[in-house]
């Protein structure tokens, strides 16, 4: 098992090395063309009598990344920094300006850099923020299920990050981001202009990145590694989600092979046609649904992704030992400790002003404050529809399910944050917090799927209404020029159901190209590394077997629930 998990790992680092080595060694040699390379036809074949050839216009110089960020914004990052700021037209004057008026064409560049710097500071700062939601994730995964595997499930979240982090960086950047270059509010990123397209119905349709492995070659540019380091925190939410549906019975070499396979080669080709420049984010250019699906922090390319895949996930490895009874009815399995899940939520809510907020890759925009304030309603509303839910329904209040309601309705509102008002986003908070109960009691009830901690309810179920929203509550004032797409973004209830048809078409794609490609992996993995670890120590306990360490070695700790 060893040499086939070290197989799979030097195969994706090789592969991703020759795209980086091949890619220099076309940048090397290349020279710069010329006009007679371009097809101008050479001076001396045109006729005598002939007037002098017009020589063609010179091609614009090809981006060059700037690793140390000296030559990255300025001037022309002036443009639509506010609504009576310089505008594109005024920069074709820049040239007259210069020569009247050096000193102030001196401080409009300041302004430019400067305009970019904020951004970049922006950007990271709500990177980190979002990395420190996997102690979020770790605790409240591990606070929701049993004491003998509380070491487990900590270490599947501890090495998620790293093992997605370097799936991430080998192929899963490029192939997300390889032609989504330049990042305009980050002043760079122009290198990053290779997308692999295809052509049907006379439109391009695309399909992955071709730049950035390891983000090494065109990709060592200040501007790109902010980027990549957002891009990374993001991406590793959507791994951890499985770590939850698939808890307390999953063995460590197959999930090892998992997060691989997620960060390099699944989340990035979903990200790439919503984020990226692909076919999704392109329905409104070239079928005119819209501004195309629009997904502004990541309902579905994030969380919807994340809950497809731990649904597979769950389906493949089967239940807990003990889950269900002989009469198929689910038995409960109380986890160890709710005040450690109740905190981790906390944290993920802490977190996720970073993962909102910070989508609008610019500390410029002031949008931000919006987005801010509706993802802290929605999380507060889902929690308390999710606590009035279970008073209604069951006589008490449950603290493990407001909690999920609570994350919930910050899945929800990933998508929409940005362009709703705050009565919207209370409304789909309230929305999220009586899905997320109703969608955890049908999945343990009537499909018979093992979810410990809600993973498929919380991110699946409310990523897909979180995108879908967006489609109805899109009030029109924010998202001009979204996805190259003029005018604002507006849902079906402002007058544009073609929005609603893209969500629409966005989450279906997500549904079944992201759990029909899990379903069939862990289902093939399964054959090579078994997934399942062995009945007698899912009864004992993972945390020896598995990672060599017992979470509360002075403790008591009950061995099954038959």
């Amino acid at each position: 098992m060893k040499r086939i998990i070290g197989a799979f790992t030097l195969f994706m680092f090789l592969i991703s090395a020759g795209l980086v080595l091949a890619e220099e060694q076309v940048q090397k040699t290349i020279p710069p063309s010329t006009a007679a390379e371009q097809g101008a036809p050479p001076a001396q074949s045109a006729p005598a009598a002939a007037p002098a050839a017009v020589a063609p216009a010179a091609a614009p110089e090809a981006p060059k990344p700037d690793p140390t960020g000296a030559n990255t914004g300025g001037i022309g990052d002036m443009i639509g920094y506010s609504a009576n700021g310089p505008t594109a037209d005024d920069m074709k004057k820049i040239d007259e300006v210069k020569k009247t008026e050096p000193f102030a064409v001196k401080i409009a560049d300041s302004i430019g850099k400067n305009r970019v710097a904020i951004n970049i500071v922006w950007t990271l700062v709500c990177g980190f923020l979002v990395m420190f939601m996997q102690a979020g994730f770790a605790m409240a995964e591990t606070g929701f299920t049993q004491a003998k595997n509380a070491g487990h499930t900590m270490a599947m979240n501890f090495m998620v990050y790293g093992l997605g982090l370097l799936g991430y960086w080998l192929c899963g950047f490029a192939l997300q981001m390889g032609g989504a270059g330049p990042f305009a509010t980050l002043g760079g990123g122009g290198t990053m202009n290779g997308e692999f397209v295809i052509h049907l119905f006379g439109k391009e349709f695309g399909l992955f990145g071709t730049k950035g492995f390891m983000l090494g070659g065109e990709a060592y540019d200040a501007a790109i590694f902010t980027m990549f380091l957002f891009q990374m925190v993001f991406m590793d939410t959507t791994a951890t989600i499985p770590t939850g549906s698939m808890a307390e019975r999953w063995t460590m070499k197959s999930f090892i092979v998992y997060a691989f396979f997620i960060s390099g080669i699944v989340y990035p080709l979903y990200a790439n046609w919503v984020w990226g420049g692909g076919w999704l984010a392109n329905l409104g250019k070239n079928f005119a649904l819209g501004h195309g699906h629009v997904d502004f922090a990541g309902s579905s390319v994030v969380h919807l992704t994340g809950g497809m895949a731990a649904l597979a996930g769950a389906i493949v490895i089967g239940p807990r030992l003990g889950k269900f009874g002989p009469d198929g009815k689910p038995r409960a399995i109380p986890g160890h400790h709710i005040p450690m899940a109740v905190v981790g939520c906390f944290i993920l809510a802490f977190g996720w002003f970073g993962f909102n907020a910070g989508s609008t890759l610019a500390g410029s925009d002031l949008r931000i404050g919006v987005v801010a304030t509706n993802t802290m309603l929605a999380g507060g509303a889902a929690a308390f529809s999710s606590w009035l839910y279970m008073s209604f329904r069951y006589g008490k209040p449950d603290i493990s399910m407001a909690a999920n309601g609570l994350l919930a309705g910050l899945v929800a509102i990933t998508a929409p944050c940005a362009f709703v008002t705050s009565l919207s986003a209370v409304i789909i908070g309230a929305i999220a917090g009586i899905l997320v109960c109703v969608s955890v009691f049908f999945i343990e009830r009537t499909l018979k799927i093992d979810d410990p901690v809600g993973a498929v309810s919380v991110h699946g179920v409310n990523g897909a209404w979180g995108v879908i929203s967006l489609g109805l509550f899109a009030d029109g004032t924010y998202g001009d020029g979204f996805n190259g797409v003029s005018g604002t973004v507006k849902g079906l209830f402002y007058g544009d159901a073609s929005q609603f048809l893209a969500q629409l078409i966005g989450t279906a794609t997500n549904m079944v190209f992201v759990f029909v490609v899990m379903y069939v992996f862990f289902k093939v993995l399964n054959l090579v590394v078994p997934l399942r670890v062995a009945p007698e120590l899912e009864e004992e306990g993972l945390d020896q077997a598995e990672v060599a360490v017992t979470a509360y070695p002075d403790f008591s700790i009950r061995r099954s629930h038959r």
